[in-house]
């Protein structure tokens, strides 16, 4: 009997090496990927804050210094200085926009004064009113009627006493109102516009 357990053990035994075995390499293996994966993760934070230090270098307006071995050869520092030279000299050569002091001042067409014999029209019906070729006739001639009258009566009553001795004010007067009526002083008799009418 001791043989049949000794017989019974071994296979259990061989199956716990197995297993021991087969999970020593699936540890291993886990190990493997744990590792494989912080390797992962260090190199992308690597190359992140690489990225963030070049961003944060075009910000501040300065080229991201490249990582230089320790020693620096004379063609290097003289390389540098003729890159800086060459950089300071484009940087005076490119024209600044001037400032509105340094720009002289231009004249306001909005306040200029049109010339003598020049039309200016701002709003449409000025521009129409000017490119019009209708004559500028008086629109209200009765409201200067009584004033032409009394100029009109003023010149002439002294020719038609002279003319008219013998006759009344009053005659002389109705004379007169008939000269006015055909006389080209007569508001009246000029062309007119209709009260209306359109500029």
């Amino acid at each position: 009997m001791t043989s049949t357990k000794g017989a019974g053990a071994a296979p259990a035994l061989s199956s716990l090496v197995t297993e021991s075995a087969r999970d020593a390499v699936l540890s291993s293996g886990k190990e493997e990927e744990k590792e494989k994966r912080r390797l992962e993760q260090l190199e992308r934070r690597k190359e992140l804050q690489r990225l963030l230090e070049e961003e944060d270098s075009k910000l501040k307006g300065k080229a991201p210094k490249p990582l230089t071995p320790g020693k620096v050869t004379r063609a290097q520092i003289e390389e540098t200085l003729r890159r800086d030279q060459q950089q300071k000299e484009n940087e005076e050569t490119v024209d600044k926009p001037k400032s509105h002091l340094e720009v002289p001042l231009e004249e306001n067409v909005n306040r200029r004064v049109p010339e003598e014999g020049s039309v200016e029209a701002r709003t449409i019906e000025d521009a129409i009113a000017a490119l019009s070729v209708s004559d500028d006739s008086d629109r209200h001639p009765e409201r200067r009627m009584k004033a032409a009258f009394t100029a009109f009566e003023e010149l002439h009553l002294p020719r038609l006493k002279k003319e008219n001795p013998n006759m009344r004010l009053s005659q002389l007067k109705q004379l007169l109102k008939k000269e006015w009526m055909r006389s080209p002083d007569n508001p009246m008799n000029q062309r007119t516009m209709a009260y209306n009418a359109q500029k």
